[in-house]
């Protein structure tokens, strides 16, 4: 299990985490990915890639711990990076594309363009055949994965800044400064709002009925999507709460933090006492001003990510067998040729990942 975090100084930071009866997090190699900050951060079961303000999309091989290679479809800050099980990618920026990857060869299947302005979020339904996008251009978009189209525009009042499918895919969720509002998927239509004091900064399906909430204090929230009640609140950290991830390990719910103070935290959350919070399993100072976070499970551990869609070893054969990977071929020849002609390509990098400086001098002093 490895904690990878992103940060304002152009830095991917790698923590490797041990389970048991006393968690251990421990550096594991640092990375300067890109040269503007970090905005995303994204995993499957064997790459993590990350996005920046400089525009390109940075891959990482966690298996062999090498820089695999750049994406370099986008002009503008890359603002969402969401892949679906084993073999899709999809990218969301400043310049309102959206790119949809093959990621066997790194190849952009489509580059669509959807939003007038900015992308500022998109999500995957855990079937793999829609997509949800919101962006700067007021409004909130599904898409058609098997056709690769718009299926459906609505219109809001403001710019939401975050959308997000339930688990089971049955409802999703926009946020538009401090308001959460839930829809049903059968309806479209709004089910309930959450309303928090401070502008919501990051947020997370924890069970399908269940909404972890950061906003831009120190405090962490779960709320129930059904009563749209708040379940339990507690301090996680000592400044604003820039990111949370979530994971099921064991039937242990696990609930990632990371704050501009430095700190990510890791915290057992138990649902049948989630009026108490969560109990703090380990935490790490890095020392850097954190900006987002993803966690990446070797499945070899035999554990399950519970983020908004499970990628199993079921799904994976769905995966194959998906709407992505059964679109007609000659669908997307003319838009592969364009990308090739252009210089919009995988550039390979394949360079190992810096270990921290300590590990690097015990390196040295053994070797002398």
């Amino acid at each position: 299990m490895e904690l990878v975090a992103g940060c304002y100084e152009q830095v991917l930071l790698g923590f490797a985490t041990r389970p048991g009866q006393s968690w251990t997090v421990v550096p594991d190699f640092t990375h300067h990915a890109h040269t503007a900050s970090l905005s995303a951060v994204a995993v499957n079961n064997r790459y993590v890639v990350t996005g920046s303000r400089d525009e390109t999309i940075q891959i990482y091989d966690m298996k062999k711990k090498i820089e695999h290679g750049a994406l370099l479809q986008h002009n503008g800050t890359i603002t969402s990076l969401e892949f679906y099980g084993t073999a899709h990618l999809l990218s969301g920026a400043e310049d309102g594309l959206i790119c949809i990857w093959n990621t066997k060869r790194w190849e952009c299947l489509k580059s669509i363009k959807a939003h007038k302005g900015h992308v500022t979020s998109l999500s995957i339904h855990p079937s793999g055949k829609l997509a949800l996008s919101v962006g700067t251009d007021k409004t909130l978009r599904t898409w058609n994965l098997v056709e690769g189209r718009s299926a459906f525009i609505k219109n809001l009042k403001q710019n939401a800044h975050i959308i997000k499918w339930s688990p089971d895919g049955e409802k999703y969720v926009t946020v538009i400064a401090n308001k959460v509002d839930i829809y049903r998927l059968d309806t479209a239509s709004i089910t309930g709002t959450i309303t928090t004091e401070k502008r919501i900064s990051s947020l997370r399906f924890i069970t399908d009925s269940i909404l972890a909430i950061a906003g831009d204090d120190e405090m962490i929230r779960f709320y129930s999507c059904d009563s749209q009640k708040c379940l339990c609140e507690f301090k996680a950290h000592e400044n604003r709460i820039k990111d949370i991830y979530s994971f099921e390990r064991e039937g242990q719910h696990v609930i990632v933090t990371a704050s501009s103070d430095g700190y990510i935290k890791m915290w057992n959350l138990d649902l049948d006492k989630i009026r108490d919070g969560p109990s703090l399993l380990c935490e790490v100072n890095t020392k850097a001003r954190l900006t987002c976070l993803a966690v990446w499970l070797d499945q070899a551990s035999e554990m399950k990510e519970n983020s908004d869609k499970t990628a199993t070893s079921s799904q994976e054969t769905e995966d194959e067998k998906s709407s992505i990977a059964r679109i007609n071929k000659d669908f997307w020849t003319t838009k592969r040729v364009k990308i090739a002609k252009r210089k919009r390509k995988l550039i390979p990098e394949k360079q190992k990942l810096e270990a921290p400086v300590q590990k690097k001098k015990k390196k040295q002093n053994s070797s002398a």
